[in-house]
């Protein structure tokens, strides 16, 4: 079953304040994770959350604003942590695990939303 933001917003659920928020997220966890900041890009994304080059560009759908805050983090590591695993192989999983234990409830409750 799909969930609407609107209906999802109705929940007890953090939500980011702001793009500039984003920001801040996405350099917390490059800091956390050990990478380098990427450099990045919002914009709306029509078909996945985000995107990043081997170059170090991340692309952020702006939407992610619009969802659970605890949602666009998972967004945020999954795309850090292909800086040093570039696929979803077993490593890039021990890593997944090792920075959010709950990436797998996280990454089904995204799910719910449209994209």
């Amino acid at each position: 079953m799909k969930t609407s933001l609107a209906l999802a917003k109705k929940t007890t659920e953090t939500y980011w304040d702001d793009a500039e928020a984003l920001r801040w997220a996405v350099r917390h966890w490059a800091v956390k994770i050990g990478v380098k900041a990427p450099n990045l890009h919002l914009r709306p994304m029509k078909n996945k959350w985000a995107s990043i080059s081997t170059k170090g560009r991340l692309t952020l759908d702006v939407g992610l604003v619009e969802i659970p805050q605890k949602l666009g983090e998972y967004v945020i590591v999954h795309e850090l942590l292909h800086l040093i695993a570039p696929n979803h192989g077993k490593v890039f999983k021990s890593f997944l695990f090792a920075y959010m234990p709950d990436w797998e409830q996280r990454e089904i409750q995204l799910q719910q939303f449209l994209r």
